[in-house]
């Protein structure tokens, strides 16, 4: 009597199944030999591991299909004429990318003081970006599975390899341009900052119809990574977002999303504090209405004692926009002496909004000082009446209610130029859509 398999291990097989039909359709882009072999190695963690469904405990607020469907919807390029550039008046390295591509003929030239900048799609044989490339992806997929980062690992066309041997004064900016209504993208980034060397990154640009991005960060003891990253504009654009960050000792990680409009879009963080000392501080803002969709899903690990973090995230909803928070800090039994502290915030401008959060703590240390908190509410009635009663207009009133709400977010940027940029695009945004 042949047995009966179980529900579950009928819906494994069924996943199984459908993954490996999925990647029988794809070709992989072509690539020097140590690049094919990483490649063919990410596509067999993917086949491991399935891509994602709505039963993983970790995609149960936000459905994957649209990120994994064979075909993409196109979704027109959405255009503002009258809104300058990012980061207009900051003196920094231009990188461009049309439709995923690098392009030579928009960027500057790839060099500067304390910098070795090699385009993935063009990279020797022989590079130090062999022994990282999917490492920390592969490494991230403990203890939850991340199918999408091996899938990007596996199918990136282009990216950056960067190495940082000193303190670079000028920012790397990394500017996503978009022309075809239905490119579907993925790029992968390679930082490996060198001891005492430090960074600041930027990332901007609506970069496809549908984009998967991932970062790849190895810092070295004392190194400082700044990495800033703002998605607007585009309406109808979907994607997701992947960060690996391991930190040695002393070392500092500072990364900000600024989120946009957009349809879906799920910002995935794992970082390792595996140098006593070390620092890591993973914010986010996040604006939108109607369809707008929006997960940062974030785990940071403490390996080594005296290590802190911060995760602070805020969402502003309205008209029945939807945001996820799905946060953990775990603290490992050599990590002493642990600080970390979590954030997640959402204020909702009407009652068809949705915010779903996760915070979670793990901790087999005993000698910590770690917090979480989640809070959703609306606009606080007393703090409008006390401004209306001095004078204050209502919606200006509201407006200025909703930056001060955001304002613990943009204090994790240190560069007050940058943050005093966001802050102008912030107030854009509301005044757009709050009127």
């Amino acid at each position: 009597m042949s047995a009966v398999a179980s529900p579950r291990a009928t819906r494994r097989a069924q996943r199984q199944q459908a993954t490996a039909e999925r990647l029988a359709g794809l070709t992989l882009p072509a690539a020097p030999a140590w690049l094919a072999s990483a490649r063919q190695a990410a596509l067999a963690r993917v086949a491991a591991l399935t891509l994602p469904d709505r039963r993983d405990e970790y995609w149960s607020y936000t459905n994957p299909d649209k990120l994994i469907a064979a075909d993409v919807r196109p979704a027109e390029v959405f255009r503002i004429t009258d809104e300058p550039p990012m980061y207009q008046g900051i003196d920094r390295l231009k990188l461009v990318f049309v439709d995923g591509v690098f392009s030579p003929a928009d960027s500057d030239r790839l060099q500067g003081e304390g910098l070795e900048i090699t385009r993935l799609a063009d990279s020797a044989d022989i590079h130090w970006a062999r022994e990282l490339y999917g490492s920390l992806e592969a490494l991230g997929q403990q203890p939850v599975p991340r199918p999408l980062a091996a899938l990007n690992s596996a199918l990136a066309s282009d990216g950056v390899l960067i190495r940082v041997t000193g303190k670079v004064a000028r920012p790397v900016s990394l500017i996503y341009r978009r022309a075809a209504t239905d490119a579907s993208v993925s790029l992968h980034h390679v930082l490996k900052l060198e001891a005492g060397a430090e960074l600041t990154l930027l990332e901007n640009g609506p970069v496809a119809a549908r984009a998967s991005m991932c970062l790849e960060a190895e810092i070295g003891d004392r190194a400082t990574l700044h990495h800033i990253r703002t998605m607007g504009r585009d309406h109808e654009r979907k994607g997701v977002t992947h960060i690996f960050a391991r930190l040695g000792e002393a070392a500092t990680l500072k990364s900000f999303s600024l989120s946009m409009n957009g349809r879906l879009m799920r910002n995935e963080a794992m970082v390792w504090l595996a140098g006593k000392g070390g620092t890591a501080h993973v914010a986010g803002a996040a604006m939108g209405d109607g369809t707008f969709h929006h997960d940062d899903t974030v785990f940071i690990t403490h390996q080594a004692p005296g290590c802190e973090s911060r995760q602070v995230f805020k969402k502003v909803l309205r008209d029945g926009a939807v945001g996820v928070f799905q946060g953990k800090i775990l603290v490992e039994q050599a990590a002493q002496l642990t600080d970390g502290y979590q954030i997640s915030q959402s204020l909702l401008l009407d009652e068809r909004c949705q915010f779903l959060a996760k915070p979670e703590l793990e901790i087999y240390a005993d000698d910590v000082k770690c917090s979480h908190g989640s809070t959703s509410g609306e606009i606080s009635a007393d703090q409008l009446f006390y401004l209306r009663a001095r004078g204050v207009p209502e919606e200006e009133a509201k407006l200025l209610l909703v930056l001060a709400f955001l304002a613990e977010a943009l204090d994790e940027i240190d560069s007050e130029d940058i943050a005093n940029d966001m802050r102008l695009r912030l107030r854009r945004w509301l005044e757009r859509h709050t009127h």
